[in-house]
């Protein structure tokens, strides 16, 4: 039994709770097709079911999550026909972000976009991939923001989410010494306002290591039942109760 009454269902209680619960899915605690126990998962998360179904059906929204009839909510499978069809997407999406940047970025603005890229660079390349990873995603949503768009802005984040395990591995096996480079083209490019030059090197940065992306799936699997083996525990997690 919870230590603790189960969270309030205030906006941050609910926030608190999606945040929590998207970022299990993210890291896959929840095994690729594993039906989900949602009276364990509450209790695990000390909140009751009724805000929790809330925030799974959100997560089935956002792609995270499926469903089915008699089984409940399930994870997200981890194959390699989705992950091409995500990096596809990206791909697409972020060669026109750039050609829009391109257009409606201020001098001002792509300075102090190369001065994050001159930082970052600084960064040791054997430093921990997550927070490799977490400049590179840190890049492509400034450049996003370069457009005044949100809906360009909620879709790079979106597609991140989805794709971050398989880049956390992909970054683990090498990936991040390229990086960095690929930043300072592309920084390059927008300071020349070369709309073409930026949407190709963006689909070659976003696709140089597609061609891998089955070796990278079975690593990550490998990483996700071999986690479990390590440090499985059960233990309620507290939500902080809102204010």
């Amino acid at each position: 039994m919870p230590l603790t009454r189960p969270a309030a269902r205030t906006t941050a209680g609910m926030n608190e709770l999606y945040d929590t619960v998207k970022a299990m899915a993210v890291r896959f605690d929840f095994k690729p097709g594993e039906r989900l126990n949602e009276l364990d998962l509450a209790r695990r998360l000390n909140v009751s079911r009724t805000p929790l179904r809330e925030v799974l059906n959100q997560l089935m929204v956002e792609g995270f999550l499926t469903r089915a009839v008699n089984r409940g909510f399930i994870a997200r499978p981890l194959d390699a026909q989705q992950v091409h069809a995500l990096y596809e997407y990206r791909a697409v999406l972020e060669a026109g972000i750039v050609r829009i940047a391109c257009e409606r970025a201020t001098d001002e603005e792509l300075l102090a976009l190369r001065d994050f890229v001159e930082r970052s660079r600084d960064v040791p390349e054997d430093s921990d991939a997550a927070r490799l990873l977490a400049l590179d995603e840190d890049f492509h949503l400034r450049v996003a923001r370069l457009t005044r768009n949100e809906e360009f802005v909620r879709s790079v984040q979106s597609v991140n989410a989805r794709i971050h395990f398989v880049r956390w591995i992909d970054m683990q096996q090498g990936r991040r010494e390229h990086t960095q480079g690929e930043h300072l083209r592309l920084v390059d490019a927008l300071q020349r306002r070369d709309q073409d030059a930026l949407a190709e090197l963006m689909r070659q940065h976003i696709g140089r290591r597609l061609d891998q992306i089955v070796d990278v799936i079975r690593t990550g699997f490998s990483t996700i039942y071999m986690r479990d083996q390590l440090a499985c525990t059960h233990e309620p997690v507290n939500l902080k109760e809102p204010a």
